[in-house]
């Protein structure tokens, strides 16, 4: 729970403008600024943001209210979710306390996926900066294709080590249900052996996936041995926080790009995101 002293700091700091334009293309109108509905499929814009007052208000849906209803409203958020989103924005600290096994098991299904999710892209970041496999063969290979190491930080790119259960059992030592771990696609059942699990990404770098408010969704994984069996890349199934047909890769990282510009160039894969946005070009995505 986060208390409410913190909760009128995170206000406090918020600013509405700043909050939306991540998402629409705002333009001045006086005091105001107005941009097409992102909420409905319109010709005139009817959608308004009030900086002196810190609300917004869209005329054609009735929908209205400050940047935490924003974030409800357009990413789905619950008002938890929203204020912590918030948080990290403006570098607020939150006192809350982390997650217990029990916790994690009491969270939705949803919030579950997103969380395992999560400590996934911060286990495959420490093998990759922190493992002498890692740096040699996942490292390796980035610096091969040319990332710096800003670059790499900025797509969160990581790698997962040449093990069978490597993964999986680190995930099991913090607490984390295979039910998710399994929907995520990060560990699959044996076939031959019975209720034995094995790392869905063994010996591959890892290209996590971000929707438009930045939490990790899922991750493209590509194979760097020769093998004709092996296919070059292994993506994540669909699950209830990723949908194929409906999520950009790179579009977190770029979107402000593609705002400023008003225009969006689509590439075929990750790497190619990746090499454009280094190269100075900020206004791409690919399909996943």
């Amino acid at each position: 729970m986060i208390p409410k002293h913190k909760i009128d700091e995170i206000l406090a700091a918020t600013n509405i403008e700043e909050v939306v334009s991540e998402y629409v293309n705002l333009k001045r109108s006086g005091r105001q600024l107005r941009a097409l509905s992102p909420f409905a499929n319109e010709k005139t814009p009817s959608f308004y943001v009030v900086p002196e007052k810190q609300i917004f208000k869209d005329f054609s849906t009735g929908k209205g209210g400050n940047a935490v209803s924003f974030l409800m409203e357009h990413e789905h958020f619950t008002y938890p979710e929203a204020l912590r989103f918030l948080a990290k924005k403006y570098n607020i600290e939150l006192e809350e306390e982390e997650y217990t096994t029990e916790q994690k098991e009491a969270e939705n299904e949803r919030e579950s996926l997103y969380i395992v999710t999560q400590y996934a892209q911060e286990y495959f970041d420490r093998q990759l900066q922190e493992t002498d496999e890692g740096k040699s063969v996942g490292l390796g290979y980035f610096k091969q294709r040319g990332f710096t190491p800003e670059t790499i930080e900025t797509f969160s790119l990581g790698y997962s080590p040449n093990s069978w259960d490597a993964f999986t059992n680190a995930a099991k030592d913090k607490g984390y249900k295979k039910e998710f771990l399994e929907k995520t696609g990060l560990v699959k059942k044996s076939s031959k052996r019975e209720n034995h699990y094995y790392d869905g990404f063994k010996g591959r770098v890892m290209f996590p996936i971000h929707n438009l408010s930045g939490r990790p969704i899922g991750f493209g994984a590509r194979t760097l041995v020769t093998d004709k069996k092996a296919p070059k890349y292994l993506n994540s199934p669909e699950s209830l926080i990723y949908n194929k047909s409906g999520i950009l890769y790179g579009i977190f990282q770029t979107k402000s790009e593609i705002i400023k510009n008003d225009n969006c160039f689509l590439v075929e894969g990750y790497t190619d995101v990746i090499s454009f946005h280094q190269s100075g070009i900020k206004n791409v995505v690919a399909s996943s």
